[in-house]
């Protein structure tokens, strides 16, 4: 038993030796290329906070409101997305590519060396963007931190890691530029959104994101399907475009389960458990609300509850003195 374990680790390591005298050598110098264990342990960290240590911390604690670090850095990422797509566009995109089997440009030529620096740049957005999650669990936002979103933050940059180290550019690169196209959008929404309730007026197309995403996903796919139906294609990594295609097809599934959950049954959205009562507002747990104030168990608050038993007031509101009734009896007002 301890042979065999000792002989599969053995080829274990020669796999991983091939890998790594595989990957393209004018990406080495970047920073965390030079072997995938770095980038591994920032995204263990990365799952172990975000699931077990971060609500373990916030449990007892009052959620962070973090507005304008949350401003700031949605809007660093826009910048950061619109520089993206601009170099992925003037590295090849543009510029040369026919938008159909483009190989990888492996010389030294300015343009080639531009798409290798923009292709590990996509890369480290991705390590950026894990604070997506850190904000939401500072924030006790549990609800957002969903399956959906760990398995994207996660997968997403720990693949593009192998592609960006054996396939800097060519045809495989294609949803990388898309990828940071829809982030200028998205982080331009959460920008917005961060910004507080006098900009929600303006975030109307907010299930439209959903929607921007699958077309995404769509035209991801349909790029990498046409290899398929080439008689040759000189790309020298297929398999970037295997992959490709199949993530592509598997986030389409997954987004398209998210926009049935939020959009046509309603999941996610806002909850109304309101009746509408003489001009006032009943609610269900036991509060009677009026006028941005609250009567409850014979007391009254103001922008505040308390758990207790719901008074109903005559002639739509109640007079108390000293937030307590004179008598227990509520006097009209």
């Amino acid at each position: 038993m301890l042979r065999q374990l000792q002989e599969l680790g053995s080829h274990a390591l020669d796999i991983y030796n091939y890998l790594l005298a595989g990957m393209d050598p004018r990406i080495k110098d970047y920073p965390l290329m030079e072997s995938p264990v770095s980038m591994t342990a920032i995204l263990l960290v990365y799952l172990f906070f975000i699931m077990y240590v971060g609500p373990r911390i916030m449990a007892n604690r009052k959620p962070f409101q973090l507005k304008e670090a949350m401003i700031v850095y949605n809007f660093l990422l826009v910048a950061l997305s619109v520089y993206i797509v601009y170099e992925f566009l003037m590295s090849g995109w543009a510029t040369t590519y026919t938008w159909r089997c483009d190989a990888i440009d492996t010389s030294n030529s300015p343009q080639a060396l531009r798409m290798v620096s923009v292709a590990w740049l996509f890369w480290f957005s991705k390590i950026i963007e894990l604070m997506d999650t850190i904000f939401f669990v500072l924030r006790k936002k549990h609800g957002q931190i969903t399956f959906l979103h760990i398995f994207h933050h996660s997968f997403m940059p720990w693949t593009w890691w192998w592609g960006v180290n054996f396939a800097p550019g060519g045809m495989g690169s294609f949803h990388a530029m898309v990828n940071s196209s829809v982030h200028v959008i998205m982080y331009f929404y959460y920008g917005l959104s961060a910004a507080g309730p006098r900009f929600q007026k303006f975030l109307w197309w907010k299930k439209y994101m959903t929607a921007i995403q699958l077309t995404q996903f769509v035209l991801v796919s349909l790029h990498a399907t046409q290899y398929y139906f080439m008689d040759s294609c000189d790309y020298q990594f297929p398999t970037i475009i295997h992959l490709v295609w199949m993530y592509g097809t598997f986030f389409f599934i997954l987004f398209s389960n998210f926009w049935v959950q939020a959009y046509v049954k309603g999941k996610r959205l806002p909850k109304q458990d309101t009746k509408e009562q003489n001009g006032a507002v009943a609610y269900a747990n036991g509060k009677h609300q009026e006028n941005g104030k609250v009567h409850e168990n014979g007391k009254l608050y103001e922008n505040g509850s308390s758990n207790g038993i719901h008074h109903a007031a005559t002639n739509g509101s109640t007079q108390y003195e000293n937030g307590r009734a004179h008598n227990g009896k509520m006097k009209k007002a």
